[in-house]
């Protein structure tokens, strides 16, 4: 009988996981709702066509099951919190490779990664993609654009009007 108990234990805790996970993430909902759009100035010559994810469930979803990104698009997480170095970013679901740039709350970009995109069915063999500097915001955008527009490091987006603004 303990053996049966401790067995259904375990299926209760993995089904409580998978729930948690769905509605943080809007797995199983028919459409997330579509999400704030604005435009981006980024190192003052490259203006992006953005999404705004500010909350938990938007940051989470992020870009998950698209096929593709416009080629001056991407998607602006904020915080309301400055996020430490340890801070990181994964692919789980994504399905196209992808540049992050993670910006501190002066629009200063602090690091710079490209992500891979993971075809793992399972979260947890999708590599993390750690900031290595605190930050308030992270652009992320088709991989190669920082590189095709010689954006880099210590480079600014103009941030202070996101960071002020709040969702309706």
């Amino acid at each position: 009988m303990a053996k049966s108990n401790n067995h259904r234990c375990r299926q209760l805790w993995a089904s409580g996981i998978a729930l948690w996970f769905a509605l943080l993430t809007g797995i199983g909902s028919a459409t997330a709702a579509p999400l704030e759009q604005g435009r981006l100035s980024v190192a003052g010559d490259h203006v992006l066509e953005v999404e705004i994810a500010r909350t938990a469930q938007e940051r989470s979803r992020g870009l998950m099951e698209r096929d593709r990104l416009a080629a001056d698009a991407g998607m602006l997480f904020l915080y309301e919190t400055d996020q430490p170095a340890s801070s990181a970013y994964w692919m789980y679901r994504t399905r196209i490779p992808l540049d992050i740039a993670f910006v501190d709350d002066q629009g200063v970009i602090r690091s710079l990664k490209t992500m891979a995109p993971c075809r793992s069915t399972t979260p947890s063999e999708c590599p993390a993609y750690p900031s290595g500097a605190a930050f308030r915001a992270a652009l992320e955008t088709n991989a190669g654009y920082f590189d095709e527009h010689g954006i880099g490091v210590g480079d600014r987006i103009e941030l202070a009007p996101w960071l002020e603004s709040r969702q309706p």
